[in-house]
């Protein structure tokens, strides 16, 4: 959909015209613009860039957020497979102390939405890429298949990863009952936790954007937000205020689970991301 087909849509959905249009950053799957109306809402539009992208797996995962998370997110006014319009949420990038803080009150707070088992009722998205949810009452069993197996093997098919690398990831699959319990808490996460997907403005957390939900232990979350430096001290501090973290977390597991995003970002850019799952199984002895 190109901009003289955005215009008439928009003009359906809310009686109003674009007075302003601009181009914002949208990664490497989605074409992403703000439109501001004359009535002084601003929504902004995603247009898939790639075949692959559905669009309404997105919209579905935002109004399942919407209606199971505590925190924010993008209302929903139009979906379909190329297209999706959504509400403009304010950000000014500035993840200070009180940000940090804000995030784990509310993060800690949806970490207490919890399921009877693991995955999701439907298949969603990482980064465009597809992330089965087949719900399990095992842990072990999801994150083994459903998360490392599936994206190791999936790089594997498509050559960003060796078959010497895919085989030492079954092996450390294999033994996953010796680094990780098998039933957690199977809590409702966000699934892609990094600062990009953080929205905040004045000091306050505004809301989450590009979701990859399932329901999880909340390790893997807290995890990945460390993965590159955006959760903090801070965060931690309140975060173990509200919700203790079993010893070991930061020493052991976190680089475990950190296994999982390292995975995608080898399917979408490959490069160093393989040589950082190298490292972590050879530190697991893998």
């Amino acid at each position: 959909m190109n901009r003289n087909a955005i215009t008439p849509l928009i003009k359906e959905l809310t009686g109003q015209d674009i007075a302003h249009y601009r181009t914002l950053s949208g990664g490497s799957v989605a074409n992403v613009v703000r439109v501001d109306l004359t009535d002084g809402r601003s929504l902004v539009i995603k247009q898939s860039s790639t075949t692959n992208t559905d669009l309404e797996i997105e919209a579905r995962m935002l109004r399942y957020f919407a209606r199971h998370s505590p925190i924010a997110c993008p209302s929903v006014l139009y979906a379909d497979h190329n297209c999706l319009v959504m509400d403009f949420i304010a950000n000014d990038n500035q993840m200070t102390h009180m940000v940090q803080r804000d995030l784990a009150t509310q993060l800690a707070a949806q970490h207490q939405v919890t399921s009877k088992s693991f995955g999701l009722e439907f298949d969603t998205l990482i980064g465009g890429l597809h992330q089965p949810n087949k719900e399990s009452k095992s842990w072990i069993a999801f994150f083994g298949e459903c998360r490392l197996r599936h994206m190791a093997h999936a790089a594997r098919k498509e050559g960003k990863l060796s078959s010497a690398i895919t085989t030492r990831i079954d092996r450390l699959i294999d033994r996953l009952d010796c680094h990780i319990e098998d039933k957690p808490a199977a809590v409702l996460l966000h699934g892609d936790l990094w600062g990009g997907n953080i929205l905040c403005q004045n000091g306050h957390l505004t809301g989450l954007i590009d979701p990859a939900i399932y329901y999880g232990d909340r390790e893997v979350e807290l995890a990945f937000g460390t993965l590159f430096g955006h959760l903090g001290a801070d965060f931690f501090d309140r975060y173990t205020e509200i919700l203790p973290i079993e010893s070991g977390f930061l020493e052991e597991r976190r680089d475990l689970y950190n296994l999982y995003p390292l995975l995608v970002h080898v399917r979408l850019f490959g490069g160093s991301y393989v040589g950082a799952v190298e490292n972590i199984l050879a530190r697991f002895g893998y």
